[in-house]
This record gives C-alpha cells, structure tokens and sequence, in this order.
C-alpha cells in the first residue's frame, strides 16, 4: 500500500491512502500530539469528511492494538529519508542488569545521544517512554540514532 506523506506547515503530518475499499483515507499528525482520521469525497478529492479526532494518548492506545512492529516500520522508512539517521531494536536481555530497572538508569542518551522512542513489550508498546518508565528482561527498545550512537545503546544494555 502506497502511503503519501504531505508537509502541512505550522500544523504536522498528514498521511494518506487509499483503502482495499477505495475509500482515501487521510491521518493528519498535529505538532501538539494530536491526530485526526478523515475520508476524502470520491466526486470531491479536496473535501474531507472528519472520522476521528483523537489526543495523543487515544492514538497510543489505537497504536498498541494494531500491532507493535509498525513503529519499527516507521521508524526505519524514516531513517532512508534522513541520511546520517539510523534506528534498531535492541533486546534487553533477562538478568541484564537493567531488568527491572528504569530506562533513566542506563543514561543511555546522555551517553550516546541515541534516543528510546519506544519500548516494546510483547504485543505491549510504550511509546515515547520517560526516565520513569521501567525496562524487563525480554522488552525490546525502538532506538533512533546514529550507527555510534545506537551502537552504544546496545553496549549499555548488554553490560
């Protein structure tokens, strides 16, 4: 599936696509968190019907439903369009010694400059993860990054 990704300055992102339905359906990003889901008028391709406004923590939660690994996804189309960007998923091993502990504890980006932009937990995302948040032996970490940086992340990690 094709999905057109349309700079909307001042307010975010909006991605758009065309469903196995036909219908073409529209997801605008606001800089402040937020999302809208829209449908276009098949007769009118300007006119947009509102589906959905949601908050930030509303599309998390839609997030975690479909499914963790589109983060990953995402993350890594992100990272051919930005060059010197790079992202990985790194495993946090049971017993490392950050099982239990909270990510603020690694200093991982003070470290590297690598950033956790999710943590995975089965079919269990948290993202945007704060200091605060806690690390299990079998999450899985979405890090953007450089090579060095992520790189770095891992060797925290693994001990």
């Amino acid at each position: 599936m094709d999905v057109i990704e349309v700079l909307l300055p001042g307010v975010g992102l909006r991605y758009e696509f065309v469903s196995a339905a036909g219908n073409r359906i529209g997801i605008i990003a606001h800089r402040d968190g937020g999302f809208e889901i829209v449908r276009y008028h098949r007769t009118d391709p300007d006119a947009a019907v509102p589906l959905l406004t949601l908050t930030r923590e509303e599309a998390d939660t839609i997030g975690e439903i479909l499914g963790a690994p589109r983060i990953t996804e995402r993350f890594a189309d992100l990272t051919r369009e930005v060059p010197g960007l790079a992202a990985a998923t790194i495993d946090v091993p049971h017993g490392s010694r950050f099982d239990g502990r909270t990510l603020g504890e690694t200093k991982a980006r003070t470290k590297t400059g690598a950033s956790v932009v999710a943590i995975v937990r089965g079919e269990h995302v948290i993202a945007s993860p704060t200091p605060r948040d806690g690390l299990l032996g079998g999450d899985s970490l979405v890090v953007v990054g450089t090579d060095a940086g992520i790189e770095g992340v891992r060797k925290i990690i693994s001990g």
